[in-house]
């Protein structure tokens, strides 16, 4: 127990991280000021950067929104961005917060149906690439036409419904999910396979949001921008983008089947046999026990999975907006009508969105101290098939450490002062416009924090569960990466 106030404080700060972490973020905080002093606001705003991904990476030991939010605080007070170009970048991506706010709310409502499907799946199909293909592809194909959040929230859903079953079983019910104390013996082995298993299976789709969302308008939010300034309709940008992204989707499929088959760079876990067969024996139960009341709320959750694809596809409203309406639909039809029961769905995606604010004060800091103004300058300066493999990769680079619609929306906008200044011609114009989308998709899955999706799947609740650590993650997406960028500076190079 603290015996003094300033033991009591300093066992709250950062709660039970460990202490080498605490005096990290410490350090980091009392650096940060020296630095700008001494070196200048450019090079303090790297290493601010480097900060926030080390809380990133440290995910698994403290949530980053506590540190990382230190440090954005600390950046607003020493003057190196203000409060007023935080709530800009916010308001500019108010669509992604309200997205976070009621659909992936919505998609709780649905995950009975999601567990009912998928359950019947995986205890269906017995070979492991075929699987991973499965959710590879899927995760492509809906994402082209939805939204990658809510895909990833959808296979996150399926995934915790799996874990929790099995984790259930071998703790004899006793324990919670994050509690392996009370594990029968025979059943750790099976457990950490079946992990490794789990985390196979979210990378596999994490990483085909990303070769979906490439291909489409509506795929991604900075597609979108592009679209709009290139005047390109849905069919026409899909054209426009095909020679990149038709390859890199073809590769990065044949990358999941040769990386099962393999079992290099973590993966090849195969689904336990006992787990197979407590996953078959619960299904088997479900079906037993299906009540007439259970049948017409599965009905209606598979209705409104329908109307949600169709009207995403369709965009007949913001994303956040249709995720309110699924909300509302399957809270009154079946029966949803406490307080603390809605209130649960709210509770995966909220932490996950002040992060998300956050990580956009942290953007407001390059916006503000132009520190991506040098490679700007110099890729601009570049010409021909050069210049076009130089804004995919540098495009591809700043995606990984940076927001992939802040990235596109600099790039663009230079560009088409380019173009209107009568600088590059319209040709170049549109093959610079799909090496600015494919170069903000594809690279950045390396890291968590290059793409929404992954670092939603980072921080949440299945993470921990799984073992699935920042580092974990760049390990895992590392072959994608390797594999899918050099088929995208390829494409750029010989084929746009």
């Amino acid at each position: 127990m603290p015996r003094t106030m300033s033991q009591a404080l300093q066992k709250n700060l950062l709660g039970n991280s460990p202490d080498w972490y605490k005096l990290t973020i410490i350090g980091f905080l009392v650096l940060n000021p020296i630095l700008l002093a001494v070196a200048g606001p450019f090079i303090t705003g790297w290493i601010l950067i480097a900060e926030f991904i080390f809380t990133l990476a440290m995910a698994l030991k403290c949530y980053p929104l506590p540190a990382g939010g230190l440090l954005a605080v600390e950046a607003v007070a020493l003057g190196m961005t203000s409060a007023e170009t935080v709530y800009n970048e916010a308001h500019h991506n108010f669509p992604v917060i309200l997205l976070l706010m009621f659909m992936v709310a919505g998609i709780y409502f649905m995950k009975d149906m999601l567990q009912y499907a998928f359950t019947k799946i995986l205890t269906r199909i017995k070979s492991k690439v075929t699987i991973s293909l499965l959710f590879c592809f899927a995760g492509a194909f809906l994402s082209a036409f939805l939204d990658a959040l809510t895909v990833t929230a959808v296979i996150i859903a399926v995934a915790y419904g799996f874990y929790g079953i099995y984790h259930r079983f071998a703790s004899t019910g006793k324990c919670s999910l994050t509690d392996d104390s009370l594990l029968r013996g025979e059943c750790v082995d099976h457990l950490s396979e079946f992990r490794g298993f789990l985390r196979n299976l979210l990378m596999h789709g994490a990483v085909g949001t990303a070769l979906g969302g490439v291909c489409t308008l509506v795929g991604e939010p900075q597609n979108l921008l592009i679209g709009h300034v290139m005047n390109w309709h849905f069919p026409e940008f899909f054209v426009k983008v095909a020679p990149v992204s038709i390859p890199v989707l073809v590769v990065g499929l044949l990358t999941c089947a040769l990386l099962e088959i393999t079992g290099i760079f973590g993966y090849g876990f195969q689904l336990p046999q006992n787990v197979r067969e407590i996953l078959e024996a619960e299904d088997r139960k479900n079906d037993s026990e299906m009540s007439l009341k259970k049948k017409a709320a599965l009905f209606i959750q598979a209705c409104a999975a329908v109307f949600l694809i169709i009207a995403l596809a369709l965009h007949l409203a913001e994303v956040g907006l249709i995720g309110l309406t699924i909300i509302v639909v399957l809270t009154a039809l079946n029966g949803i009508t406490e307080e603390h029961r809605i209130g649960h769905a709210f509770e995966e995606a909220l932490p996950f969105t002040a992060l998300l604010v956050v990580f956009f004060a942290v953007v407001a800091v390059i916006h503000d101290q132009h520190l991506f103004t040098p490679i700007i300058q110099y890729v601009l300066a570049l010409e021909g098939k050069t210049q076009m493999a130089a804004y995919y990769l540098a495009n591809g680079v700043l995606s990984m450490i940076s927001d992939n619609v802040f990235v596109a929306t600099v790039y663009i906008t230079e560009t088409l002062k380019a173009f209107e200044s009568g600088t590059i011609g319209r040709e170049q114009f549109d093959m610079l416009a799909v090496a600015i989308n494919t170069g903000t998709n594809i690279p950045s899955v390396a890291t968590p924090n290059g793409q929404a999706a992954f670092l939603f799947l980072l921080t949440s609740a299945i993470a921990p569960l799984i073992r699935l650590s920042y580092g974990e993650m760049v390990k895992l997406a590392f072959p994608y990466t390797v594999t899918m960028s050099l088929t995208g500076l390829a494409a750029v190079w010989w084929i746009l």
